[in-house]
């Protein structure tokens, strides 16, 4: 049989003759059937992890061992890196974490993945091997766990978590029954996970084209409560997915109906601190008055005021955060009088004042403010020599 595109590349070839009887694993077999792009391609070998480096670095890679101790080593060959890992067994699992030990049995290696459609692999021959029917789950658009489904989340609760974000991305209209029964009674167990792991799960279920039904099916599962009782209903999302809005923190954002408390969630889930700004200046703007539902000028005032405020979204993320928070508001005419670009810029500085002979002091901030609120209040739409104007009104009757 030929082989795939992602497998005829000099790399793969390089690994196949280095380690005989290696194999592709996992996503990249997964995405390929499934015609969806292959961008991160894993492999494995029936040979222990030092053997794997030592081979490798003779055919030529360049090897990082950074995950040795856990069977993993990354080869690199003109810039393409390809993940290789031993076969593995299980020997001790505590819900997170597992002891393994090396195996030459490619079933056992498999028995050990979470879903049917993950345990695939392909060998240099094109053969596909595929012990526990995932081509056929992939293509029923069924996320099945690998043997039971129970036992699989008592060795790694995240794998409840990784569930819905795979029933996202290649589930149908119909989860599999045996999954949702054994992940609602294993919800428990999530508090043994770490927040940096569930937040980062939480972030790629947020990149699906369309997360609201695997949100769904985790409030109902008991799931969302769990890991993010701060999140609204799904169909706050609407209209984010209708204007095609694929940014994370902007879809988290639209799910935290008005009075989260964001830091806090932040501090929970450990965002980074860009992600914690990020989160909070949305949050901030759409909990905050918002625009008249039909005057373009309030939209300006709303945008400006969001760059005044560092906000780094875009005015169209801002707006739809607002419309998410507020849905009784009709805030369609202004979401379709959107310009490109960020908000209007208040146009004086510090200097301005200067020219005027202002002297350095709080006195500036405080003739600026007033400028910048007349600017916001008249639509933010004055230029530099109107703006100019006001200040000037408001240094001679400040001098008077």
């Amino acid at each position: 049989m030929s082989l795939p595109d992602y497998l005829s590349a000099e790399g793969p070839r390089k690994v196949f003759a280095a380690l005989p009887d290696s194999r592709a694993v996992g996503g990249c077999v997964r995405d390929s059937l499934a015609g969806l792009p292959v961008r991160d391609l894993d492999m494995a070998a029936p040979f222990p992890p030092r053997a794997i480096a030592d081979r490798l670095k003779a055919a030529g890679f360049k090897v990082f061992e950074t995950g040795l101790a856990h069977g993993t080593v990354t080869a690199v060959l003109g810039g393409v890196p390809i993940e290789v890992t031993s076969l593995r067994r299980d020997i001790a699992t505590d819900g997170r974490h597992a002891e393994v030990e090396w195996t030459t049995d490619w079933r056992e290696d498999a028995e050990r993945r979470d879903f049917t459609i993950n345990a695939m692999s392909m060998g240099a021959d094109g053969v596909l091997h595929d012990e526990f029917g995932g081509r056929a789950d992939l293509a029923a658009r069924r996320v099945r766990f690998v043997g039971d489904a129970a036992q699989r989340l008592r060795e790694d609760y995240l794998r409840a978590l990784r569930f819905f974000r795979f029933h996202a991305r290649y589930g149908g209209a119909e989860p599999d029954p045996v999954a949702v029964r054994a992940i609602r009674e294993a919800v428990p167990g999530l508090a043994r996970l770490s927040a940096e792991r569930v937040w980062s799960e939480l972030k790629r279920l947020m990149e699906a084209e369309d997360p609201r039904a695997a949100l769904r099916l985790m409030a109902e599962t008991g799931v969302l409560p769990a890991v993010l009782p701060e999140a609204g209903d799904p169909s706050r999302l609407d209209a984010a997915l209708a204007r095609g809005v694929a940014d994370v923190l902007l879809r988290v954002a639209m799910l935290l109906p008005v009075g989260t408390d964001v830091a806090a969630l932040a501090s929970r889930l450990k965002l980074s601190g860009e992600e914690a700004a990020r989160l909070r200046a949305l949050h901030a703007i759409a909990d905050a008055p918002g625009p008249s539902e039909r005057e373009v000028g309030a939209l300006r005032r709303f945008r400006a005021a969001a760059r005044l405020r560092s906000e780094a979204a875009l005015p169209a993320e801002i707006l739809l955060v607002a419309a998410a928070q507020h849905p009784e508001r009709d805030y369609g005419p202004l979401l379709d009088h959107l310009e490109p670009g960020p908000g209007p810029a208040f146009p004086l500085q510090g200097r301005d004042a200067v020219a005027l002979g202002v002297p350095h002091g709080p006195r500036i901030g405080r003739l600026l403010g007033q400028v910048r609120d007349w600017w916001l209040e008249t639509g933010a739409s004055a230029d530099h020599a109107a703006s100019l104007k006001k200040l000037r009104e408001l240094v001679e009757r400040d001098a008077s």
